[in-house]
């Protein structure tokens, strides 16, 4: 919400040495987020002054039509005599009254200008357009012409209000009261201590017989509707400058005196309005809801699917709004255009001034994707109470500045409500706060905020319309102590009760992420959501479990409405946006949940809120829920090892990705078992499968590996990118995280080396575990350290691996027939398994 500082010193008598910076300040103390202040015309210097166009010439021969004026600025020039100027805009004439910028000014942006030869003549000054003066877009695109009647040689800084502060606030989602130039107001009069001149504060005539018909069906949907009607507006009467400037000050573009007339007053009281040609409303209003497959043309020149939960305002013909987001096509105020012959300007208007439901109204412009104005503040909540005096004030206006005619009738329906009232403790903020109050400053601080409060030691606190946002104590209670300040609570340390410390889930993820960051991973955290294409573009397969997804049925956006099964996808992207800012050797990981959808879907329940949920109520509502297993991923790209003086560097490759699960296996206490695979986006050729044993069954529980280059290319990935997924939950189930000293022997270790040729397609891993388990108890460590092919030596398709075997006993020094025995005992069993031989 943007407010200009002149508007709001209309109703708050603020000290006239306050800045922004100081009104910015007090707003912030009381809770308002004041993001910036926007400082107008800062750097305008005159003079610029009001003049009148006398001739113009039409220079020939340039590529784009130039023109050579001469322009009455009175006495502004020091001589009198008309200035000449070379313009290049076309949407002015002789007589009309403009800006001039003379020389020796500064434009905002620091553009000074100055007398200079151009096109063959010399222009003294310039013609300026509103986004020259820094005015904003006022529906032009070109030079400002001013209304005849303003004097020529005025100052135009001061004509245009051209110098000004502006507050940007974002207003949270529970205060639409501040959606408004008055709620802004009220806020500023309780924080400075001053009296509020409330705009809303009118007489306005009761309804009566004579008013224009409506009929609400949905009382629900629309509590309270105020119709009046205005006729014989002028049209050929304009919005002045002053609601023009101020309308582009809040950010709102200047498009017709009875729109902007509408714009303006809801700015002005926070209530959305609309105005309706009341030649073309066809018999009685209605308020309904849609019928389903209705179709609307909203004033976007969208046609629209009504979907039967929508709320429209009709007319004999059906829909002819979207009820609190967007007014129909078919009754939009027409604009008087001399250019456009038979073109009737709206005469006669109808001003409906409703309140709508706030859900209604959320649902119907997410639907249709359709945010407005109007819709953002119904949202957030608009005061019920402000509709009648939000139709007067508009009925004034046009009244005043389109010569029109209000007429008697009055149209009000409303729906029986009662005030909103809560029973407040009198220390209830004082023990929320921990701060002593005392009953006399939560009253006169429930009363600034605009309630009715009685009683002594139990407060009976009637709410005001426009804070519908206050529905319980507590939100009582932080209204006393956001008005108090929120710098003034003590900072005191809480106190909790012992606990049980971090569940034994909770260690093993902190462990890992140390693990892996010590590694030289750095953790990436990314959002959950993702799009269905992401599984194409790393290649699964058709039926691939991963590509049932849990869908989110309001997404944050619709290009990702799906809830990832995979780490991968958020890693990966990652990956990519930072090696396209220039870092190109990177390691990343996260440990995060994913979510893959029940077999059998369920409704969860509504679970109370009166007290705590049993047992069976927590359960049911678990199992209406998708599993949601927790993953550990890593990505890495460029260079592992950075080169330097002390040698060469060393690219990150398969095998560090397979180190990264081992890394993780190690500290969750499970034996990782790491053979050969073949998975969706992974390089074929390297690409691990990692197992562990489950109940005596092996599983897979991830792959670990090189990308593929296809997915690399999709994905515009650095070449070589290496990844590496594992699921925690199962290495969590089948690990021992006790820990387990090592048991250091005092005898030494015997060595023995092995080297068997096997065929090219036997796993390395095969063939360890078959030395593993043939070497038997004495083997303490087992390590492939050479893999050796040679067609001539060895044969077609056929490897050789190079072991280190070695063996030690706990209770004596082993002979050399001992260790040879093992040694034998593991090449025999591993020749068994895998036909292998010795190396001669």
């Amino acid at each position: 919400m943007r407010v200009p500082l002149s508007w709001l010193r209309e109703y708050v008598d603020l000290p006239a040495t306050e800045t922004g910076r100081d009104v910015q300040a007090k707003l912030i103390s009381a809770g308002l987020e004041v993001e910036t202040v926007e400082h107008l015309g800062a750097d305008l210097k005159g003079p610029l002054v009001v003049g009148q166009v006398l001739t113009i010439e039409e220079l020939e021969g340039f590529k784009k039509p130039i023109r050579f004026c001469t322009v009455d600025v009175g006495r502004a020039n020091g001589t009198g005599e008309p200035q000449e100027i070379v313009c290049g805009a076309r949407n002015f004439s002789v007589g009309d009254k403009v800006v001039v910028v003379l020389p020796g000014a500064t434009l905002p942006g620091g553009f000074s200008i100055s007398a200079r030869k151009t096109y063959g003549k010399v222009s003294h000054g310039m013609i300026c357009s509103s986004d020259e003066l820094g005015m904003g877009d006022d529906g032009t695109h070109g030079i400002i012409v001013l209304p005849p009647e303003t004097e020529v040689g005025k100052d135009a800084v001061e004509l245009l209000e051209l110098v000004d502060e502006v507050l940007d606030i974002a207003v949270t989602a529970n205060r639409g009261d501040c959606l408004s130039i008055r709620g802004v107001a009220r806020e500023t009069a309780i924080a400075y201590g001053l009296p509020l001149r409330d705009p809303a504060l009118l007489d306005v005539p009761g309804p009566n017989a004579f008013g224009y018909p409506v009929k609400v069906s949905d009382p629900a949907g629309c509590d309270r509707f105020t119709a009046r009607t205005v006729t014989g507006l002028s049209p050929d009467a304009r919005s002045p400058i002053w609601l023009q400037r101020r309308l582009q000050k809040v950010g709102m573009r200047p498009i017709s005196l009875a729109v902007d007339v509408t714009n303006y007053v809801m700015m002005e009281l926070g209530q959305p309005l609309h105005a309706y040609d009341r030649h073309q409303v066809q018999g009685t209003i209605g308020v309904r809801r849609a019928q389903e497959g209705e179709k609307i043309v909203t004033l976007d020149g969208v046609e629209r699917k009504l979907h039967a939960e929508d709320l429209v305002i009709t007319d004999d013909r059906g829909p002819v709004g979207l009820a609190g987001v967007m007014g129909g096509a078919d009754t939009e105020i027409a604009d008087h255009d001399p250019a456009e012959e038979g073109a009737a300007a709206t005469t006669d208007v109808i001003i409906e001034a409703a309140h709508f439901d706030q859900v209604s109204v959320a649902r119907t412009a997410r639907r249709h994707k359709l945010s407005s104005e109007a819709s953002r503040r119904f949202e957030r909540g608009v005061d019920p109470q402000a509709a009648s005096a939000a139709a007067q004030r508009t009925v004034d206006l046009l009244v005043l500045l389109a010569g029109g005619t209000a007429e008697a009738g009055v149209t009000e329906v409303i729906a029986p409500s009662a005030p909103h009232t809560i029973t407040l403790a009198a220390d209830h903020p004082d023990k929320v706060a921990g701060v002593t109050y005392g009953r006399e400053t939560v009253v006169r601080r429930l009363q600034e905020v605009g309630c009715d409060v009685y009683g002594q030691d139990e407060l009976i606190v009637t709410v005001p319309s426009w804070r519908p946002d206050l529905t319980d104590p507590n939100d009582l209670a932080e209204e006393v102590i956001r008005l108090e300040g929120y710098e003034n609570l003590p900072s005191t340390l809480p106190r909790p009760p012992a606990g049980r410390g971090l569940t034994g889930r909770q260690r093993l993820h902190r462990r890992i992420g140390r693990a892996l960051a010590g590694a030289g991973y750095v953790e990436a955290l990314n959002y959950p959501f993702v799009s269905e294409q992401v599984f194409d573009q790393l290649g699964l397969e058709a039926d691939d479990p991963a590509r049932r997804v849990v869908k989110l049925v309001n997404p944050l956006s619709d290009e990702e409405p799906a809830l990832r099964t995979s780490l991968l996808p958020g890693l990966l992207a990652a990956l990519r946006r930072n090696d396209g800012r220039g870092s190109h050797d990177l390691a990343l990981f996260e440990t995060g949940l994913v979510f893959q959808p029940r077999d059998a879907a369920r409704v969860a329940a509504n679970l109370p809120v009166d007290r705590r949920p049993s047992p069976d109520d927590i359960a049911a509502l678990n199992a209406a829920l998708p599993d949601q297993p927790r993953h550990v991923a890593v990505v890495l790209a460029g260079a592992r090892e950075q080169a330097g003086w002390w040698g060469k560097g060393r690219p990150a490759d398969w095998a560090d990705a397979v180190e990264a699960a081992r890394t993780v296996a190690r500290e969750a206490g499970a034996e990782l078992g790491i053979r050969k695979g073949q998975y969706g986006p992974w390089h074929p050729g390297r690409c691990a499968e990692l197992t562990v044993t489950v109940d005596g069954d092996e599983r897979v529980v991830g792959h670990a590996g090189e990308l593929h280059p296809r997915v690399l290319k999709t994905l515009g990935l650095p070449a070589r990118a290496c990844a590496m997924e594992l699921d925690l939950d199962v290495l969590e189930r089948v690990g021992d995280t006790v820990p387990q000293a090592p048991s250091i022997s005092t005898f030494p270790v015997a060595t023995q080396d092995v080297a068997l040729v096997v065929d090219a397609y036997v796993p390395a891993s095969d063939v360890e575990a078959a030395l593993r388990e043939g070497a038997g108890d004495l083997l303490e460590s087992i390590r492939l350290f050479d893999v050796y092919e040679n067609a001539e030596q060895l044969g077609e398709g056929r490897k050789s691996l190079a072991y280190a075997l070695r063996f030690r006993a706990d209770d004596r020094t082993l002979t050399v027939d001992e260790a040879s025995a093992a040694r034998e005992a593991a090449v025999a069993l591993a020749t068994d398994r895998t036909g292998a031989v010795l190396r001669g």
